[in-house]
């Protein structure tokens, strides 16, 4: 089953990042927290991140989360979690560039929630720091779905921004779309190599297209 928004963000009540990652529901929590990193840890509106626990996480960047949650991922995830596998990472972090649930991206607010924007970025920098042993891995995996809200653009130059601190590191898999958009996880072969990928070029490029 999809997901629709009941309504545009701004509407709903939403937990800042530092609020959500206090447990709020454990007693009808059906999954492990030692295992699985979900914030918040119960089915809303919105999703931080989801992944699962580890010392060199693959951190995935989407545009925007769906259904998917702990025990219950989609093929999207499933992608991820074998891919993030098959290239030497013990774990995996699904985030997006906006943190809205909305299986059809076309759901997506129209206008950006800024308090939402910023909470998220709060759970961007949290998620590099599960680093334990170098530069975070950040793979680039959000399609052409990016050029869904103009923007958008300007949420992933903040998130480069951030993880420049870190001294993160940008990769991509598969083949690239004809204007640049490094390839969704989904389809993507289940022995697919991450390549390293120019994300400050990239994200240059689309910012001066989004504005023509």
């Amino acid at each position: 089953m999809g997901h629709i928004p009941a309504g545009a963000s701004q509407e709903q009540t939403i937990l800042t990042f530092r609020e959500a990652l206090i447990s709020t529901t454990p007693e009808v929590r059906d999954y492990s927290p030692d295992d699985w990193l979900y914030v918040p840890d119960h089915y809303a509106e919105y999703r931080y991140m989801l992944g699962t626990r580890g010392e060199h996480p693959l951190i995935c960047i989407g545009i925007n989360p769906s259904t998917a949650r702990p025990g219950a991922l989609d093929n999207t995830l499933k992608s991820v979690e074998r891919i993030a596998k098959g290239n030497g990472f013990d774990s995996f972090i699904m985030f997006n560039v906006y943190a809205q649930r909305a299986t059809i991206p076309d759901d997506m607010d129209r206008e950006l929630n800024e308090f939402l924007h910023r909470e998220n970025m709060e759970a961007f920098s949290y998620a590099l720091e599960q680093e334990k042993s170098g530069s975070p891995a950040v793979w680039a995996a959000w399609g052409t779905i990016i050029e869904k809200r103009p923007w958008l653009w300007a949420c992933l130059k903040e998130m480069i921004q951030r993880g420049q601190e870190l001294d993160t590191r940008w990769f991509s898999a598969g083949a690239k779309s004809k204007s640049g958009h490094p390839h969704h996880p989904l389809y993507l072969r289940k022995d697919s190599r991450l390549e390293s990928f120019d994300v400050l070029s990239y994200v240059s490029t689309g910012i001066s297209n989004s504005a023509n």
